[in-house]
């Protein structure tokens, strides 16, 4: 498994310039009509670490700050200015309303999930990878649509997280306080806007592999 995760990781070559990133930003805002906006760095005295005022910060390097989640625009000038003045700011996405939303997990739980799902046919859409967990990008959703899956479940592992509306996703090619972002299933080449699945069909299916290949999500 380690291996499945390891060949993921591999060395970003123009650190200081990062020309990928401004590229891939507007590719999100202007072709697939993603909001998106830059996310604070990670501290540079402590890769690790955030540079926000939180010392705790869970999500080092991978949030909105400055601007906040609200500025996320599609707008062409405004993602080339913001990326003109901080061309290595990692890209986040602002989940929700007319973006896609998203379901995570830890990455290893994840793997395996993942393996299981294609196994049962699944079709699933882009999944976006950093080295602690992985996202599944679903269509937007509720939150009192979230709620009404959730409450008809016996079971949900803790570990899943949910990005909707009013959340946040680092995408690729970012690099972050936990590490890099990449695509563990990238969108097709081409595609206007990438398809996703329905949350319904993902919940299910990752709850069921999960449960098939008796894998204990741990709590990340």
């Amino acid at each position: 498994m380690r291996e499945i995760l390891g060949r993921r990781r591999r060395l970003l070559s123009q650190r200081s310039d990062r020309p990928e990133l401004i590229g891939a930003a507007l590719t999100y805002a202007t072709e697939w009509q993603w909001p998106v906006l830059p996310g604070v760095a990670a501290d540079p005295q402590g890769h690790s670490r955030c540079s926000c005022p939180d010392p705790d910060c869970t999500v080092p390097g991978a949030h909105p700050f400055d601007p906040g989640l609200l500025a996320a625009t599609t707008d062409e000038r405004m993602v080339r200015w913001w990326w003109g003045n901080r061309p290595t700011a990692p890209i986040v996405l602002a989940t929700g309303g007319h973006a896609p939303c998203a379901v995570s997990l830890p990455a290893l739980p994840a793997a395996r999930a993942l393996k299981a799902l294609d196994e049962m046919g699944m079709r699933l859409g882009p999944v976006v990878a950093s080295p602690a967990r992985w996202a599944i990008l679903v269509k937007p959703y509720s939150m009192e649509q979230l709620g009404e899956l959730l409450y008809a479940k016996d079971f949900v592992p803790g570990s899943l997280r949910f990005h909707s509306e009013g959340g946040y996703l680092a995408l690729p090619p970012s690099e972050t306080g936990q590490g890099e972002i990449s695509w563990e299933r990238a969108p097709l080449p081409g595609s206007a806007s990438p398809w996703v699945p329905d949350v319904e069909a993902v919940v299910d299916a990752v709850v069921e592999a999960l449960t098939r290949t008796g894998v204990s999500a741990p709590e990340l």
